[in-house]
C-alpha cells in the first residue's frame, strides 16, 4: 500500500506545481494587459494561448451584470486555483497519509 501512498503524494505535489504555474501565468497575463502589449510578441502570444482556454469559459459564464468594463475572470480563476490547492491537494495528501497508517 505504500506504493499507492507514494503515488498520491507525487500526484498532489505535481498538481500543486501545475496550479502554481497556472496562477503565475494568469497573473503575468493580467499585468501585461495593463501596458497594451504588442500582440505579435511571442511571449504575449504564449501567455494568451496558455491562459485563454482557462479564462474564456469563465467569461462566458459570467452574467452581463458583472461585465462592467473590467475583466474579472482572472480573479475568479485565482479563487478556483486557491480552492483546488486547498481542497484537492490537501485531500490527496491526507488520503496518502491515511493509507500509510493502515499499512
Amino acid at each position: 500500500m505504500f506504493i499507492l501512498a507514494n503515488l498520491l503524494i507525487t500526484l498532489a505535489q505535481m498538481l500543486d506545481i501545475v496550479l502554481t504555474i497556472v496562477y503565475w501565468l494568469i497573473l503575468i497575463r493580467a499585468l501585461v494587459s495593463w501596458v497594451n502589449p504588442d500582440p505579435y510578441n511571442p511571449i504575449v502570444q504564449f501567455l494568451y494561448s496558455v491562459t485563454e482556454p482557462l479564462l474564456y469559459p469563465i467569461r462566458r459564464i459570467l452574467p452581463a451584470t458583472l461585465r462592467f468594463g473590467i475583466d474579472i475572470s482572472p480573479i475568479i480563476a485565482f479563487l478556483a486555483i486557491m480552492f483546488l490547492k486547498s481542497f484537492l491537494v490537501r485531500t490527496l495528501l491526507d488520503i496518502s497519509s491515511r493509507i500509510r497508517l493502515v499499512s
